[in-house]
């Protein structure tokens, strides 16, 4: 068990330096944090503020704050949310995704390139097992 803790806080400690890379690389004023925010919006596609506070598990204020500095960036927009008024979606600009797709398919890259010389099945092996502990990590948060 000591060798799994050290080596899953190894990757999360890069996977979190890894994030500020990626979102400094899709705009140098983007915060890190913020970074995911983009990544679930290419995934939706188009999302209530308060569904993303809830599936990030911050604030309204928090999230209102992230998505205003992705706003004045121009990678998000908002519209109003047809099944009802008084609410608005979000979603990314046309630049915003094309400025997150090339981040994306830049560390894509990087991942191929790295794990080359690994077996298929051994990728694929990972892949299963990183998802299954994020399935129970999920459970485990409620």
């Amino acid at each position: 068990m000591e060798a799994l803790e050290r080596e899953l806080t190894m990757l999360f400690r890069r996977a979190r330096a890894s994030s500020g890379e990626m979102a400094r690389a899709v705009h140098p004023e983007l915060e890190a944090a913020a970074y995911g925010l983009l990544v679930r919006l290419e995934e939706v596609g188009a999302e209530r503020a308060t569904d993303l506070a809830a599936y990030f598990r911050v604030g309204k204020a928090t999230m209102s704050r992230q998505l205003r500095a992705l706003e004045e960036l121009g990678l998000i927009s908002r519209e109003p949310d047809p099944a009802d008024g008084r609410a608005f979606l979000v979603r990314l600009t046309p630049e915003g995704l094309a400025r997150f797709t090339a981040v994306r398919d830049a560390r894509r890259e990087r991942y191929r390139s790295r794990l080359s010389r690994w077996d298929r099945t051994d990728v694929t092996d990972l892949a299963r097992l990183l998802a299954r502990l994020n399935e129970w990590v999920a459970e485990e948060e409620g």
